[in-house]
């Protein structure tokens, strides 16, 4: 089946769902529990607390059934948890989702990522609720070979820095759950490949425009490591849009149960460099220093993602052009900066990405 048109969650779908959201207090996962519960949806979350000192998760004061903070490492906890929550849908996003965090702390990356996911998996197959899981991974799971053509589903998996080869394994836990135990209990298990993220409310460290934004404010200059590393940037509610579409889809069809990539079209992958330029027109000031892209540990140069199966399959098409998603980014610091409520920010920008073509 071929779908066309840019397709959008159905608040019809969501409505009284009962779902599963790890990771609700990160960037993401904050931004993804208001849009949920904005559907209609019964949220229930399971993620560490809040990493971040400003959180979007305690701006936001996303409206959940329940809130729980657990380590996913602990797989007697976490299964208590999914089996009281009994979820129809889980979309997995706990991780611990840094590169340069990944150098540091290798072997806790690896067993948040590889076996916290399989820990969540155990927990659903032995929960038996669920219809649908959507585990997130990243564009980082491919063998990046550093060349000019963008990443198919069907590319090699593999990692060169303990976060890439953690979410590289992450998959293979997640096609063997899927084949071995959940596709026959008629669960639908698929994994969602997305590109870097950008939007309102991110303050992890070590990514680009939370880094940009925190020099400014402050009147510093930013240092950017690797200004020519060219990246598949997007607006945080295209992925959100596409996990959430996918998880519809995957209801009405299991045989859909695979993976995707989510991501901007190809030619719009762009360098460092391009989007730091964006941010500064946008943001009004802001001083810049480029290293020579050798500081620091190991870090692929180009990586794009070819998105086809996406769009023909989903119908998910990006809404946002890159201008469009880092102009939105830093004007939303901005107004947050000056007083706004981020949650009124949120919600807004939810309101006009679903009503914008």
């Amino acid at each position: 089946m071929v779908v066309t048109g840019g397709a959008m969650p159905d608040a019809g779908f969501w409505a009284g769902k009962r779902v599963l959201l790890t990771g609700h207090t990160g960037f993401k996962g904050s931004w993804l529990s208001l849009w949920l519960t904005r559907l209609g949806a019964e949220v229930t979350g399971i993620s560490l607390p809040p990493e971040t000192e400003p959180s979007l998760f305690v701006l936001a004061r996303p409206e959940l059934k329940q809130s729980h903070f657990q380590d996913i490492r602990d797989a007697e906890a976490l299964a208590d948890l999914v089996r009281a929550a009994a979820p129809e849908i889980v979309l997995h996003l706990g991780a611990q989702a840094l590169v340069r965090a990944s150098y540091r702390d290798p072997l806790g990356t690896f067993a948040t990522n590889v076996q916290g996911t399989a820990n969540l998996l155990e927990a659903v197959r032995q929960a038996g609720s669920a219809r649908v899981v959507v585990a997130i991974t990243t564009d980082k799971v491919y063998q990046n070979l550093e060349h000019a053509f963008p990443y198919r589903e069907t590319d090699h998996i593999g990692g060169h820095d303990p976060y890439s080869a953690s979410k590289a394994a992450s998959e293979i836990v997640i096609s063997s759950y899927r084949d071995s135990f959940l596709r026959e209990k008629g669960t639908a298990v698929a994994s969602a490949r997305a590109g870097n993220v950008i939007g309102g409310g991110d303050w992890s460290a070590d990514r680009l425009l939370p880094d940009a934004v925190r020099a400014w404010q402050a009147g510093n200059i930013l240092q950017v490591r690797r200004p020519e590393a060219k990246r598949p940037w997007q607006h945080v509610l295209e992925p959100l849009c596409a996990y959430l579409v996918l998880a519809e889809r995957l209801w009405g069809d299991a045989s859909l149960a695979n993976a995707f990539n989510f991501g901007p079209v190809s030619h719009e992958a762009a360098p460092v460099r391009q989007v730091i330029e964006i941010a500064r027109a946008s943001y009004g000031r802001g001083e810049v220093e480029y290293g020579d892209g050798t500081e620091g540990p190991h870090e692929a140069g180009w990586l794009a993602l070819e998105t086809a199966k996406a769009r023909h399959i989903l119908g998910i098409e990006p809404r946002w052009s890159l201008a469009q998603a880092v102009d939105r980014t830093m004007k939303w610091y901005r107004a947050q900066r000056d007083g706004t409520d981020a949650r009124a920010l949120c919600e807004a920008e939810i309101a006009d990405y679903e009503a914008r073509p």
